[in-house]
């Protein structure tokens, strides 16, 4: 193990002594937005700043957590001169590098029932029935116009839930989190879109949990969280989740 994995899971270790208030702990550019100019947004654009939906009398509708990024484009080659390379008039501009940035919750109903959303592993979930999540689908290039991956939730089954911590992960084509200027989004119909980007990046640490939703009296809680970890199973244990993981591949 190199001297940086391990000056990163001990950094990790570090944070999850912190982890208490989290639960049962044992760590944008790129976007284009649905909404038009005028429509307010609510930015946590640090750790601990929280926004909150209140229900409504027909309670919370089905919501979507949308997450999109940009494409790496490696430096600017210098520009080559010659005869032949004018005939064929090859171009210097560099090109995007498609980048797999996959999103995944952790959630956990009321009846105790936990788990965990994400492509890897094809746990895409089910919108109406247990645990009333899907993913849309599995974006692996970034170049998807507005959101790159998308998760729903289904509002009227919004009171079995107890909690939700959403995170995003680089699965290949980037080695930091500066290069592909990730985003999430929280959108709620009637309600003004809950945002964060990230801002504070590990470029060592792979995995990010963005941010929380907890159900507070039939309402959204949600909180910035924006800790980063080695891996899903540092991330799983600061929270308590208490899932298996086994590494692999796509």
């Amino acid at each position: 193990m190199s001297e940086s994995s391990k000056n990163s899971i001990l950094e990790a270790s570090r944070s999850r002594a912190n982890f208490s208030t989290h639960a049962v702990s044992k760590g944008a550019a790129g976007f284009i937005s649905p909404y038009d100019d005028s429509q307010e947004a609510e930015f946590l654009s640090q750790a601990g700043q929280t926004a909150i939906v209140n229900p409504t009398k027909a309670g919370i509708k089905d919501f979507e957590i949308g997450v999109a990024w940009d494409n790496v484009k490696p430096a600017r080659q210098k520009k080559k001169s010659g005869f032949f390379n004018k005939i064929l008039n090859k171009s210097t501009e560099p090109k995007s590098v498609g980048v797999d940035l996959d999103v995944g919750c952790l959630y956990e109903l009321k009846n105790g029932k936990r788990g965990a959303i994400q492509a890897f592993g094809d746990m895409y979930g089910a919108l109406n029935e247990e645990p009333y999540i899907f993913l849309s689908g599995d974006e692996r290039t970034g170049d998807a116009e507005g959101e790159d991956e998308l998760i729903k939730v289904n509002g009227k089954k919004w009171d079995e839930f107890k909690r939700i911590v959403i995170y995003i992960y680089i699965y290949g084509g980037a080695d930091n989190w500066e290069t592909v200027k990730p985003q999430i989004q929280v959108r709620v119909p009637e309600e003004n879109p809950m945002i964060v980007t990230l801002n504070a990046r590990r470029e060592e640490l792979a995995l990010c949990a963005v941010a929380g939703l907890e159900n507070i009296r039939g309402g959204i809680k949600m909180t910035n969280f924006m800790e980063y970890f080695p891996g899903h199973a540092e991330m799983d244990r600061a929270f308590g989740f208490g899932l298996e993981w086994a590494e692999g591949q796509k």
